[in-house]
């Protein structure tokens, strides 16, 4: 991306998770003054470290997509089930869940497919970039993404997804149980079939947060941990400075990518950005019966499984339960049943003493994530929203968010994406 800026701004970035990071990384590399603040200690486990590490251009549908909200209904009845909704009085959650059933259309995935695909492939893009880099090993698999389809009905599901995929572009070829085996000898498998996609990718979380960390650092970007943002002190329509736990920073540039916790902050600065926290978990052997080479989903019980080096870590539910980071043991049961299914060679006790890990991820109504400047301050950019793909497109959101800083057209466009769409 190299120097491009005429003009060097103090850029000031709440939030230290995955997108704050490659937007600290991207503006710096700009040759800005960044200075980075988050809540967290620097030893932290945000979502950004407890993910499943994909890399997913074979994921260009938006959560609101036909058929969620029925399929939402049915599975909120079973405790295990991959998706919940704790029912509640609370407002937000009641609009949320308008906006939500108003955008889950046919109209709205056609709009959205060919955005998200610009967007994951920009992204991937930009991976290859960073993992070029001499001192930025953070384990990148170019082996592609298994969609394994336990029933034919799952298989021809996921079939006609290809057709669409490969329309738009993002190659997927249908394989049945045999040509799996071909593709991952290294698994016993119990499947009709499996949708492979070449293009997605996968890595190791934590190695890729410690490495755009030291990279930042080594760009001289100030970090400011265990900081809570308090309010902001304005001129004009302009942010001057955030007040902050400890004390006051004056910038030129604000950018928000504070995750979940950005609608507390946009609450203060009278900006409408509904958001629910989607709860989601995995968990990660050390020492499996079986590593697979290649990552994969299991589709029908919407379990991710990534290989991280010797260990293997499955992740996945979808639950909407507040700003609450707690663990809920029946959701995890969901996920360990899950395993046996489409892994025969393991068994649920594989998973006593393993912990699990919790994290809450920023899911705006329509599926899109919330990237670029708001109408009301002239000097605030937001990048949040990103659901289940913040890891994936966390560097072009980085990217874009520096090219606004330049004053430059960003590389892809972002009306679809505007923080203010639900103004």
């Amino acid at each position: 991306m190299g120097h491009c800026v005429k003009m060097v701004r103090r850029v000031v970035i709440v939030g230290g998770g995955v997108i704050g990071l490659c937007t600290a990384y991207y503006s710096a590399m700009c040759g800005h003054r960044v200075t980075l603040i988050d809540r967290n200690p620097q030893q932290r486990d945000g979502c950004s470290f407890g993910n499943n590490g994909m890399i997913v251009p074979s994921h260009f549908v938006p959560l609101a997509a036909p058929g969620m909200v029925a399929l939402g209904l049915k599975w909120m009845w079973n405790p295990e089930s991959p998706f919940y909704i704790k029912p509640r009085l609370n407002w937000e959650l009641l609009d949320w869940g308008f906006k939500f059933w108003s955008a889950a259309n046919a109209s709205h995935v056609c709009r959205s497919a060919p955005l998200l695909r610009d967007l994951q492939m920009a992204s991937r893009g930009c991976f290859e970039d960073l993992s070029a880099l001499p001192d930025l090993d953070f384990g990148l698999s170019q082996r592609g993404l298994l969609m394994l389809c336990k029933t034919q009905h799952g298989l021809d599901d996921e079939a006609r997804m290809a057709g669409i995929a490969n329309g738009l572009g993002i190659p997927a070829e249908v394989l049945d149980s045999k040509e799996v085996v071909v593709r991952e000898p290294n698994v016993r498998m119990d499947i009709a079939g499996a949708v492979f996609y070449p293009k997605d990718c996968h890595l190791s979380p934590s190695r890729l947060m410690d490495g755009l960390l030291a990279q930042c650092e080594a760009m001289g970007v100030q970090f400011r941990w265990q900081t809570d943002v308090t309010g902001f002190k304005f001129e004009a329509n302009r942010i001057a400075a955030a007040t902050t736990s400890n004390d006051e920073i004056a910038g030129d540039e604000f950018m928000l990518c504070g995750g979940v916790w950005s609608s507390l902050i946009t609450r203060s600065l009278d900006l409408n950005l509904p958001m629910q926290a989607g709860r989601g978990y995995s968990l990660t052997l050390p020492k499996p019966r079986q590593l697979p080479k290649i990552c994969s989903i299991f589709t029908e019980a919407r379990v991710a499984v990534t290989p991280i080096g010797e260990a293997l870590r499955f992740g996945g539910t979808m639950e909407l339960v507040g700003l609450n980071e707690g663990v809920n043991p029946a959701r995890v049961r969901g996920i360990i049943k899950s395993v046996p299914n489409y892994y025969p060679e393991f068994v649920p006790d594989d998973f006593n003493g393993i912990e699990s890990w919790s994290g809450l991820r920023p899911c705006s109504p329509d599926g899109l994530p919330y990237i670029g400047r708001t109408a009301r301050f002239s000097n605030l950019s937001i990048a949040t929203g990103h659901a289940m793909m913040g890891l994936s497109l966390a560097p072009i959101t980085g990217k874009l968010m520096a090219e606004l800083l330049c004053d430059k057209k960003p590389s892809i466009d972002l009306n679809q994406l505007s923080p203010d769409r639900y103004a």
